[in-house]
């Protein structure tokens, strides 16, 4: 009995987790508030529980905010023209909602498989800025072929997003008690548990001398198709040129 409020106990371990993920996902919803900057909040917040799923964190704040700081200008790009790219997409499906006959059909249905191609997209993109240093057109297109060379895991880390999104929304009762959820500790957690297939999935795509570094070049001739290939291609970021490759 005395082993459970031990503080190495498995008890405690736990315990620590959590407010971990409840202080992150407070900094992460101060830092969305200026809509803009939710892109740099996102990459921050999976550098964070990629460190934590690896046993690696540190100081949480400091950590959100070092990632933070150093993806801002490429974060906010690449969220700037996803969320142009989903408006659209949302836009097209609500015009041809009530539209009929063969043709709007088949419109519909490839705009909604772009709407899965999308949603792998803007599963992945963060993430990847948070582990990997490139440019954000090699970012977005890394991440893309990622995703689809890790289709398993993609979906089922885009069911459990879908879920909880769901069980939030079905009916008055839920919401509320999901919005608190969401509040105190939804966002990092559901951060956290895909993070722990990202760091497996990422794992494949870092150089071995790269142990130890902060991010990872995926550069742009790598081969995604191999992932041997890029391994091989793959080198140590430049910590220093980290914000010159937008």
């Amino acid at each position: 009995m005395r082993s459970i409020f031990d503080m190495d106990s498995g008890f405690f371990r736990a315990l620590s987790r959590v407010a971990d993920l409840m202080l992150l996902n407070i900094v992460f919803i101060v830092c969305c508030i200026p809509i803009v900057t939710i892109g740099p909040a996102v990459t921050a917040m999976h550098y964070v529980t990629l460190k934590m799923a690896e046993n690696e964190e540190g100081y949480i704040a400091r950590g959100f905010f070092k990632s933070f700081r150093q993806n801002l200008r490429q974060a906010m790009v690449i969220w700037v023209i996803l969320l142009l790219l989903g408006c659209l997409l949302a836009t097209d499906l609500v015009i041809l909602k009530n539209a009929t006959g063969m043709v709007f059909t088949v419109v519909r249905v490839l705009i909604l498989a772009s709407f899965v191609v999308y949603s792998m997209e803007l599963l992945y993109v963060f993430p990847t800025l948070a582990r990997f240093d490139n440019s954000v057109r090699v970012t977005m297109k890394n991440a893309l072929f990622m995703a689809i060379l890790d289709l398993p895991r993609t979906v089922f880390m885009l069911l459990i997003v879908g879920a909880a999104a769901f069980l939030t929304l079905y009916n008055g009762y839920t919401f509320w008690y999901g919005l608190l959820v969401w509040i105190l500790l939804g966002f990092s957690t559901i951060a956290y548990v895909n993070s722990r297939f990202f760091a497996k999935i990422f794992r494949k795509y870092m150089p071995k001398e790269a142990s130890g570094e902060d991010k990872d070049v995926l550069i742009e001739d790598a081969e995604l198709t191999e992932e041997a290939k890029i391994a091989e291609n793959t080198k140590i970021a430049d910590s220093s040129n980290a914000e010159e490759n937008v």
